[in-house]
């Protein structure tokens, strides 16, 4: 399941759902002085009622000092990396409801209180904050296109999810939250979220989001090149493990496909002559078939064990209430 609401389709209220539910305002930090003191009072100001934390990565300036000053609760994780950051803070944080938000003053604090409605009253895993902008600073064409053509092999590759997967504004549940390894450290950790989402069947949803330039003086910490083949690896893993009947399968029939573009010549030759004049194509070809034949069985296999360990991350997946049960408490 996944929707997708304009921020004119919902109340700009916080609602009294909250008030039973303990919600956490996720910050991952590095070198953010510039903003991380406006960031800290926006959402101090929209979720009164949420826990606000701040986790330092090793910041070379007062990115600590500022946020604690500001009123968060302020930690530091020495493993560099966005990714190492988060998987911290889910380990280290209890809460019914988490806000995940980068520390760069580029998301609308004022979108927050819509998104944990939206999760609250539809029932929902992790909702995605659709960056929508008319602003070149903000949001680069050359960064535009590469979301596209991730956010579409990630779709094509995993099923329908959300429409911008590199998006660091997200609301998630508890369960998501104590469900999901995080194995990434870097950027796309954001990535993680979506496939770890539509591999176990979570319930998820968007809705759009104002985005704006990084004020004057605020750098991004992302390099587009290495960032981005390091998704796309990223990506190639999590379908090996997740869908390994599909990747092995892509590579059996490739192996299948050359064997035979350079068998059937030297067959035809045999059936013509009686004789193998080309040994060392024949070879070849029949080394494209047996690797062939060897991907298909290894896809099988390991997909019998995706299988038994998406039942079990399912069932522990489970195991945590719903937002809509821990409402009702």
């Amino acid at each position: 399941m996944n929707e997708i609401l304009s921020k004119n389709d919902m109340s700009f209220c916080i609602p009294q759902a909250f008030y039973g539910l303990r919600v956490a305002v996720l910050i991952p930090c590095y070198n953010e002085e510039v903003t991380i003191k406006k960031v800290i009072c926006d959402f101090l100001d929209h979720l009164p009622e949420a826990t606000i934390y701040v986790y330092d990565n090793n910041s070379t300036d007062r990115t600590a000092e500022l946020a604690y000053e500001a009123g968060a609760e302020v930690y530091n994780e020495s493993s560099q990396g966005k990714g190492c950051v988060i998987r911290r803070m889910f380990a280290d944080i209890e809460a019914d409801l988490y806000v995940l938000v980068d520390g760069d003053a580029t998301y609308d604090a004022s979108a927050s209180p819509q998104m944990l409605n939206i999760a609250i009253e539809q029932n929902l895993d992790m909702v995605t904050g659709l960056r929508v902008t008319d602003r070149q600073d903000a949001y680069r064409s050359g960064h535009v296109l590469g979301n596209k053509i991730f956010t579409s092999l990630v779709r094509y590759m995993f099923g329908r999810g959300s429409k911008d997967i590199f998006s660091g504004y997200r609301v998630f549940s508890r369960r998501f939250v104590k469900s999901f390894p995080a194995l990434s450290s870097g950027f796309e950790i954001e990535t993680e979220f979506t496939v770890h989402a539509l591999t176990l069947l979570m319930p998820i949803g968007d809705i759009e989001t104002a985005y704006v330039e990084r004020p004057e003086g605020s750098l991004s910490k992302l390099n587009t090149y290495r960032d981005g083949l390091r998704i796309l690896n990223v990506i190639f893993t999590l379908l090996r493990k997740e869908r390994p009947l599909f990747f092995f399968g892509i590579l059996g029939t490739f192996f299948c496909l050359s064997g035979i573009f350079l068998g059937i010549p030297v067959i035809m030759e045999f059936l013509r002559t009686g004789c193998v004049l080309r040994l060392p194509t024949a070879v070849l070809a029949t080394g494209f078939i047996t690797l062939a034949a060897l991907s298909f069985c290894c896809g099988q296999i390991i997909d019998n064990i995706a299988v038994a360990r998406f039942e079990t991350r399912r069932l522990n997946y489970l195991a945590y209430p719903s937002i809509r049960k821990m409402n009702d408490r």
